[in-house]
């Protein structure tokens, strides 16, 4: 028998669970993460094609990937925000709309130039979705057991675009241009335009956070030139341009702080950070997506640079890890509640150091068995922390902060992905070019070509034919190989440093309803 104590917590708890329009509103709050998403993975798979086309140099190819989730890091906080304080809905549908504009602009980019500046103008607008859906998700699901799903759902979503990137892209990119991937976003972004306002409702913070036009000037002015340097450092090494942007911006990121800490009314608060659950999940989450971006962006070159697939096929050879990170996603909702995070997380990242040893000492023409079953490891660690560590930031941050929880959140993820393709991405850029030797008989020009990135080795290599091109082919696919033994090892090392950081701060909590 139940006491009248436990039969009324009993009825409160099932008041707060939400029924069919609770899972459809989440449905519709999936799309743009969907898209987000798919539209990483695609512009993995076109680089090569834009990279043929648009002739970037490797720091302009670096941007092309960058300048988006840069742009987005950098104003995630400022848009979470102003949708605590006018509406998450509302910031939600300009996003949408903004996004697929510009996202049209970017299919039709004559330059690499115009395309960075789309890709930035996408991160505008992106910044204004993914805070949305993650902090609406917080308002819609109240009941944590329901959270707790809904949030693996989430986090499998980017998985699920993430494979289905690949294949969908692949189609695309068979039989039209580079273009094509980024038109991806009017389809999906329409139907949020349409359903968002009939199934999901309205959320703001009753006491939210001033608008301040300093604050949001300093968190610009904090990440811009820590990853500008970043860059600098990964392509042309040690000098006075690097650090300069580094130690600038980390001047300004101390700054951002205090002003903070002195507001009466921040525009973030800095007292979630002195939890350790929540700062040290942040660490988790940050680290989980340098490590997975960072593997994307060199094995999809690899398959279809030195192994020779197309598009389509090398896709395909992604799809049973990024399948396994979906299921890894979702199986560890009832572990997690069995198991402390502190244990869940690390046993689960021993997995995700596997794949990364695997990949390390799987290169060459004859690698994608291995390749294939390097990123299945790697997707069980990084499926399970994803979800784990989302879901302790929001649990453990007050209701009404989920917007600016859930900003910090997605800037982890963003900065994550960034850092993966510019620290891993400049590393591996910065080992080619150490490694490459020029075979004789090569024209200065090509030379020039090839010295740049891997697509311009290979296409000046087509172009040059016979003993020579298979030489200077052979040569850098050599160079390329040789630096991705050397950066899937620094990416091993990152998942252990998460693995430590998951059991020494995330205590012994479960995450319990």
């Amino acid at each position: 028998m139940m006491t009248l104590t436990q039969e009324l917590s009993l009825a409160e708890a099932q008041s707060r669970r939400v029924g069919w329009r609770g899972w459809a509103a989440l449905v519709v709050l999936m799309l743009p993460v969907l898209l987000v998403s798919v539209d990483n993975t695609v512009l993995s798979f076109a680089l090569p094609g834009i990279a043929l086309d648009l002739e970037p140099t490797s720091t302009q190819q670096l941007w092309i990937i960058d300048a988006y989730p840069l742009v987005l890091a950098g104003l995630l906080v400022t848009m979470g925000t102003l949708g605590d304080r006018f509406g998450r809905r509302r910031m939600l549908l300009i996003g949408a709309t903004g996004f697929a504009a510009v996202s049209a602009l970017a299919a039709f980019a004559p330059t690499a130039a115009w395309l960075i500046a789309a890709r930035a103008g996408m991160g505008v607008f992106g910044a204004m979705l993914m805070p949305s859906t993650l902090s609406l998700l917080r308002s819609v699901f109240t009941d944590r057991d329901q959270r707790r799903l809904a949030i693996a759902i989430w986090a499998a979503m980017f998985s699920a675009g993430s494979a289905l990137g690949p294949i969908v892209g692949g189609v695309l990119l068979e039989h039209f241009a580079w273009g094509s991937v980024f038109l991806l976003a009017v389809p999906v972004l329409v139907p949020l335009l349409v359903l968002a306002p009939i199934l999901v409702p309205e959320s703001r913070d009753p006491s939210p956070g001033r608008i301040d036009p300093v604050s949001i000037l300093l968190s610009m002015a904090t990440m811009i030139p820590v990853v500008y340097g970043i860059k600098e450092l990964a392509v042309h090494g040690f000098g006075l341009m690097t650090w300069l942007p580094i130690l600038a911006g980390a001047g300004f990121g101390i700054l951002f702080v205090r002003r903070q800490l002195r507001a009466r009314t921040p525009m973030l608060d800095m007292r979630l950070f002195r939890q350790g659950t929540f700062s040290g999940a942040l660490a988790i989450n940050f680290l989980s997506v340098i490590a997975l971006v960072g593997f994307l962006f060199f094995v999809a070159q690899h398959l279809q640079l030195v192994v020779g697939l197309p598009p389509l096929q090398a896709g395909l050879a992604l799809v049973p890890g990024l399948v396994t990170m979906i299921a890894a996603g979702l199986l560890v909702v009832p572990i997690s509640k069995k198991w402390p995070a502190r244990v869940v997380i690390p046993v689960a990242l021993v997995f995700s150091v596997l794949g990364y040893v695997t990949v390390a000492f799987a290169t060459g023409p004859d690698s994608i068995g291995a390749l294939v079953a390097a990123f299945i490891s790697l997707g069980i660690g990084i499926g399970c922390a994803e979800t784990v560590s989302n879901e302790l930031v929001l649990a453990s941050a007050p209701p009404a902060k989920a917007g600016a929880a859930s900003a910090v959140s997605e800037t982890a993820y963003e900065l994550g992905a960034v850092l993966g393709t510019t620290v891993l991405g400049g590393i591996l850029t910065a080992l080619y070019r150490a490694n490459l030797v020029i075979p004789d008989g090569v024209p200065d020009a090509a030379a020039a070509a090839a010295a740049e990135t891997l697509a311009g080795a290979v296409h000046a290599a087509d172009e040059i034919g016979g003993t020579t091109g298979d030489a200077l082919h052979a040569a850098a696919a050599h160079a390329f190989d040789a630096g991705i033994t050397v950066t899937a090892l620094i990416g091993a090392a990152l998942v252990v440093t998460a693995g430590v950081i998951a059991a020494t701060t995330l205590g012994g909590s479960r995450q319990k309803s």
